[in-house]
């Protein structure tokens, strides 16, 4: 239902509106709200913060309708006006029209004109409204997605390719916050959100100095994928800045028990399959990678020890030149028939 403010000092207009439109007043397409002159229009405004249209006449006391139209922006910024005055010189609409109106009917006034002119305004305020909410969601939804993912989901081969994926050459790292599952015994719900966020942020951060993109986050763990020129390097270089950046967290106290926040993190580059994992059918996507590599990654993070950066012997002979590593030996990994030779990154 459309709420309607009419803002005109004729005693007589109120009733004639409410004879002429009774027929969607009585379907609840229309509802009226009536006021005198321009500032008890703007006291409306403040009562009735929903009204999408308002029908005002230029000539009135205490606030005539030109000077309400200055007003208008600061009161709702959505709502549209339609000026209804027997003031219908080109000065009169051309000062309206500046000033902000969408419309101008000219008394006497043909009612039937009126519904069209009042549909056509209501058609432009849903728009907008409709806009500014997409605009909202938008929004939201960057808080939940990655910038990258919002990018491919507005390309034009997005639709087309919803289940088709791609083989790239990428690093993949899962970073994970020792010992946090012990401290949710001891600390309130909402308490531990708050830590675990905060210590997210400062991961994302330097993942996204480093130009890669948050895969999702698991528990109190993320994977962040790495494309594109020295992706591998790029990963390191966020592990170490992670690692880093913990040092300077303060210790949580709960209880009986003292949280110094250390990461663990299992790097891995390889082949990966790129692209969407899930369902169609039931509308539920996962924009990711898949692969060996992959899993390896993660399997390497949980070898992990607390302030360890652990990578392959493959990963180590491509990041000796750079990054100073030392060998941790051969470790057994879930799913991997053979031990597997494992480095530490020190710097």
């Amino acid at each position: 239902m459309a709420k309607i403010l009419v803002v005109d000092d004729e005693a007589d207009l109120e009733l004639l509106v409410k004879q002429k439109f009774r027929r969607k007043i009585r379907e609840n397409v229309y509802e009226f709200v009536f006021a005198q002159n321009g500032e008890d229009a703007l006291a409306k405004l403040q009562e009735f913060p929903d009204i999408d249209v308002m029908l005002s006449d230029i000539n009135m006391p205490v606030m005539d309708g030109l000077t309400l139209l200055t007003r208008l922006a600061e009161s709702n910024p959505i709502l549209k006006s339609v000026m209804v005055s027997a003031y219908g010189d080109m000065q009169n609409i051309r000062t309206a029209m500046n000033r902000g109106a969408f419309d101008f009917v000219c008394k006497p006034v043909d009612f039937e004109d009126l519904d069209l002119t009042i549909e056509k305004t209501l058609n432009h305020v849903l728009q907008m409204r409709a806009t500014l909410n997409a605009i909202k969601e938008n929004n939201i939804l960057k808080m939940y997605v990655d910038e990258n993912v919002l990018n491919f989901m507005t390309s034009k081969e997005f639709e087309k390719s919803l289940l088709e994926n791609e083989t790239v050459e990428a690093t993949v790292m899962f970073i994970d916050i020792c010992g946090f599952t012990a401290i949710t015994e001891n600390v309130p719900a909402n308490l531990v959100v708050k830590i675990i966020n905060r210590l997210f942020d400062k991961i994302v951060k330097e993942v996204i100095a480093q130009k890669g993109h948050v895969d999702k986050f698991m528990g109190d763990a993320v994977m962040a994928v790495f494309r594109g020129e020295y992706h591998l390097d790029r990963a390191i270089d966020v592990a170490l800045a992670v690692r880093e950046q913990l040092k300077s967290v303060e210790e949580i106290i709960a209880g009986d028990e003292i949280f110094k926040p250390e990461v663990s993190i299992g790097i891995n580059s390889g082949e990966m399959v790129s692209g969407n994992i899930g369902s169609a059918s039931l509308k539920r996507l996962d924009y990711t990678v898949i692969g060996d590599a992959v899993n390896l990654a993660q399997r390497l993070q949980t070898a992990a020890k607390a302030g360890q950066i652990v990578i392959t012997e493959a990963v180590y002979q491509d990041a000796k030149e750079s990054f100073k590593c030392q060998k941790i030996g051969e470790v057994s990994l879930k799913n991997k028939a053979k031990p597997v030779m494992i480095y530490e990154v020190l710097e």
